[in-house]
């Protein structure tokens, strides 16, 4: 194998000009990656120690055959490993990007575990699925015979887009409905361009778009169409709405501008990265040029919000979480870039209140230390009585997590069961709900999780589609 070139990171304003935005920045990164990426994917992939148990693969919601494709890999035949790739995941150029590989296959792989460091499996998925797309390896997955049956799918963001693909691929009709104005739910408007490039996801639904799939967009089930409507219209109905409805903070000062929801901001924010007009942003309101940032939570969005924060700009990032740094539900690799762009975490902390008239000017900090652990097994964070302090703030994010949306009483379905968190309760094999011919995946069952997750459920509720609408036919045929 050739030398690998090495990779040179520039830090002097000599050698690159302060000036430089993160944008210009990652395209020279993509001009040093397009050049050792083939030698690096190569080595990667090679070190694979073809162990008799996969964790990694186990350890994948999709079950990906990841040893067998980083075996192809390190032996040249990339256009097999993408094609087994993608016969186990509809979207891997995303999952490269997205998953929190750290927490899932690389985390358990058998050579990160003997502390040798692990083969880094999503950056060689990334680079195959990418190289497929450059030498034309992806292909439209048109249908080889065209049926009559029809599919309303709710919800265009990964858990629909996946049953959408392969719904499609059946031959079956795929309408898929959505409020956003583009397609791919919280991978379009919810996570940033740095990580996911929008028109990454956008080359894969003109691809839906191309094998016949009808996006209906800017529509609001409840509102714009009823779901009875959609019932009536199709053989078949998947919800696929993901969870959008964000927890709130209560306390003095709540209602202050200033404070702002994480998806909003986040929204606002790729919006532009399109090329929207978007007032919010352009009045400064979800803008963080100049301010100081208090980010207020400790997941995936969390570190989201104050990643974009640093890029736009702001002059201090902080983020509040009321546990340590162990007990952080986001991805540790997340938290460690973060750090790196210089975004101060302050540990065992929690919101009491916010300061200022009628624009926020401080977030009342509570400290806090971990007592027993709760019923998840987590450490409970404890208030310190009297160790309160203002932290100056201009900006508030809260990144609190999301919930379910009421769905019986939006869309006028009481018979649609939920549990009792509000998501929607269904046969956890099949995605079958209590209404006849209608399913559900993703995050609308689960409550917030993995894209992933919902990839895996939307490939899973098609398959049970296809098997539902098989019956009648093979009933008559009897």
């Amino acid at each position: 194998m050739a030398k690998q070139p090495m990779l040179k990171f520039v830090t002097t304003s000599k050698e690159m000009p302060t000036k430089r935005t993160p944008d210009e920045r990652r395209e020279d990164f993509a001009e040093i990656y397009r050049e050792y990426a083939a030698e690096k994917a190569q080595e990667q992939a090679s070190r694979c120690s073809q162990c008799g148990v996969p964790y990694c693969q186990s350890h994948c919601p999709l079950h990906n055959n990841i040893p067998d494709w980083l075996m192809l890999t390190a032996t040249g035949r990339l256009q097999e490993a993408y094609e087994l790739s993608q016969s186990t995941n509809t979207f891997p150029e995303i999952c490269g990007r997205i998953c929190p590989q750290d927490r899932l296959c690389e985390g358990n792989c058998v050579i990160e575990q003997s502390g040798h460091g692990t083969v880094t499996i999503g950056a060689v998925e990334k680079y195959i699925t990418d190289t497929a797309w450059e030498k034309g390896w992806v292909k439209v997955g048109a249908p080889l015979e065209e049926r009559d049956q029809s599919v309303a799918i709710i919800g265009a963001g990964p858990g629909g887009l996946a049953a959408a693909d392969n719904l499609r691929r059946a031959g079956l009709q795929v309408t898929v409905y959505d409020r956003y104005d583009r397609a791919g739910g919280l991978l379009t408007y919810g996570i940033p361009g740095f990580k996911l490039e929008k028109d990454v996801v956008m080359r894969r639904v003109e691809q839906l778009e191309a094998a016949g799939v009808q996006f209906v967009l800017n529509c609001t089930v409840g509102e714009d169409i009823s779901f009875d409507a959609i019932r009536g219209k199709h053989d078949a109905v998947l919800i696929a709405t993901g969870v959008y409805k964000s927890r709130d903070l209560g306390g003095k000062g709540a209602d202050l501008n200033g404070i702002v929801k994480a998806l909003d901001y986040l929204t606002a924010s790729n919006r532009k990265s399109f090329g929207d007009e978007v007032e919010d942003f352009d009045s400064g309101r979800l803008d963080a040029k100049g301010k100081r940032v208090v980010v207020i939570g400790g997941g995936d969005t969390d570190m989201d919000c104050v990643r974009t924060a640093v890029r736009q700009g702001a002059t201090s990032v902080k983020l509040l979480y009321r546990r340590d740094r162990d007990n952080m539900p986001g991805s540790q690799r997340e938290v460690q870039n973060a750090e790196e762009e210089g975004v101060d975490f302050v540990w065992l902390t929690a919101p009491a209140g916010f300061e200022g008239t009628e624009k926020v000017e401080g977030v009342v900090v509570q400290k806090m230390r971990l007592g027993a652990p709760d019923l998840s097994g987590r450490r409970s964070p404890e208030l310190i009585e009297g160790a309160d302090y203002v932290e100056p703030a201009d900006l508030v994010i809260k990144a609190l997590g999301f919930e379910p949306e009421e769905l019986p009483a939006l869309w006028d379905v009481p018979e649609l069961t939920v549990t009792r968190w509000g998501t929607i309760r269904c046969d956890h094999t099949t995605h079958a709900t209590s209404l006849p011919g209608v399913y559900a995946v993703g995050d609308i069952v689960r409550g917030a999780s993995l894209v992933v997750w919902a990839i895996r459920d939307g490939r899973e509720a098609a398959q049970s589609i296809l098997d539902y609408l098989a019956a009648p036919a093979a009933v008559a045929a009897e």
